[in-house]
C-alpha cells in the first residue's frame, strides 16, 4: 500500500528502554512488530501489552540482529496489506516525533531512494568517556551515504529484491545490506534531522573492548564478502586494525627479545592519537576520542583474527555483546 509504515523492533533484555521505544513509535506508524532473541525480562510482555505484535526468535538457530530483522519483516509482509515502507529500530532507542513522517515525505519523493536515515544521538553522553565516543561516532555526513545503523526507513520492495539482510551476520549486517542496495541502483541516505536517541550504556572498558572486538569482526567478513569489489568494502578498515592492533604490538615485543629498544614501537600509538585529536581538532572531546580509537585497535585486531579462525576451523562465532 502506498505511504503506509510499518515498524520492526528487535531486542534483548532491553526492559524500559524497549517500553519507551514503542512508545515513541506507536503515533508515528501504522503496525508495530517486535521481535524477541530469547529475553528473560519480561520484555515481550511488555510489547504485548504495548500493542505490538511479538515473534519470538526459535533459540535452536544462532541469535542475530540481521536475523530478527528479517523475521520482522517477513511477518509484516506476509500480511494481507504489507507495507510500502518498514521503519526498522533497535530496542534501546527512542523515535524522535515526526522522524517517520519526514523519511516517508522523502523516500515517497525520490524514487530510486531505498533508505533513508537521520540523526541518532546518544541518550547521555554525560555517563562515560565511552559515550560520549559513541555520540561522536553517529555524527555522519549529510547526503548520499554509503550505509546505515540498525535505524532506518527501508522501502519494503528495495529490501526484498536483495533478499534482506544476511542472517548469518553477528555484526555489519547493515553496511552489507546497503552495498548490495547500492549495487542495484539504489540510493541510500542521510537527512539531517534528529531520528532517534540510543542507549549504549557503555561504563566500564571492558564494554568498549568488546564493542571494538565485534567492530574487528564486522570489518573482517565485511571485506571477505565484499572486499574484491570496486568498493574494497572493509578492507581499509580491516588493514588498519591489523596494522595498529596486532602487528605493531607483535613487532615491538618481538623485537625487544633482540634490543629493548623496539619497545620504543609502542610510542606510535601516542603519536597517532595525537595526530587524530589534532585532525579532530584539538580539545578534550577530541583527545578522548583519539585516545578511545587507538585503544581500540588491539581489540579489534582481536575481533579479526577471531573471525579468521573460527572461519578456518568451520565455525560459527557467536554474538559479541557488550551490554
Amino acid at each position: 500500500m502506498a505511504g503506509t509504515v510499518d515498524a520492526v523492533v528487535i531486542g534483548r533484555n532491553e526492559g524500559a528502554r524497549l517500553v519507551a521505544c514503542l512508545a515513541s513509535l506507536a503515533p508515528q506508524v501504522r503496525r508495530i512488530v517486535y521481535v524477541d532473541s530469547g529475553s528473560t525480562d519480561g520484555s515481550i510482555e511488555s510489547a504485548r501489552a504495548a500493542g505490538a505484535e511479538v515473534v519470538a526468535l526459535d533459540p535452536s538457530a544462532p541469535f542475530t540482529a540481521a536475523r530478527a530483522r528479517n523475521a520482522g519483516f517477513a511477518r509484516v509482509a506476509a500480511a494481507a496489506d504489507p507495507p510500502a515502507f518498514v521503519q526498522f529500530v533497535d530496542g534501546d532507542c527512542v523515535v524522535a516525533p515526526g522522524w517517520v513522517a519526514a523519511a516517508l515525505a522523502f523516500l515517497s519523493a525520490d524514487p530510486q531512494a531505498a533508505v533513508a536515515c537521520g540523526r541518532r544521538r546518544e541518550r547521555d553522553p554525560a555517563a562515560s568517556v565511552y559515550n560520549r565516543a559513541i555520540d561522536a561516532e553517529w555524527d555522519t555526513p549529510i547526503g548520499p551515504a554509503k550505509a546505515c545503523g540498525g535505524d532506518a526507513l527501508i522501502r519494503a520492495a528495495a529490501f526484498a529484491a536483495v533478499g534482506g539482510f544476511r542472517n548469518d551476520l553477528i555484526a555489519g549486517e547493515e553496511p552489507e545490506l546497503c552495498l548490495r542496495l547500492r549495487r542495484a541502483g539504489w540510493t541510500v541516505w542521510r537527512l539531517d534531522l534528529p531520528m532517534t536517541l540510543h542507549d549504549a550504556a557503555i561504563l566500564r572498558f571492558g564494554q568498549w573492548w568488546r564493542r571494538c572486538r565485534r567492530a574487528g569482526h564486522a570489518f573482517a567478513e565485511g571485506a571477505a564478502l565484499h572486499g574484491a569489489g570496486p568498493e574494497r568494502h572493509w578492507v581499509t578498515e580491516t588493514r588498519r586494525a591489523l596494522l595498529w592492533g596486532a602487528v605493531l604490538p607483535a613487532a615491538a615485543v618481538l623485537g625487544a627479545l633482540a634490543h629493548p629498544a623496539a619497545l620504543a614501537l609502542f610510542l606510535a600509538w601516542p603519536v597517532q592519537a595525537a595526530r587524530i585529536a589534532r585532525r579532530r581538532g584539538g580539545g578534550r572531546r577530541a583527545w578522548e576520542i583519539a585516545v578511545l580509537t587507538v585503544a581500540g585497535k588491539p581489540a579489534e585486531a582481536q575481533g579479526a583474527i577471531g573471525y579468521w579462525l573460527a572461519r578456518a576451523a568451520g565455525r560459527r562465532r557467536r554474538l559479541i555483546e557488550y551490554k
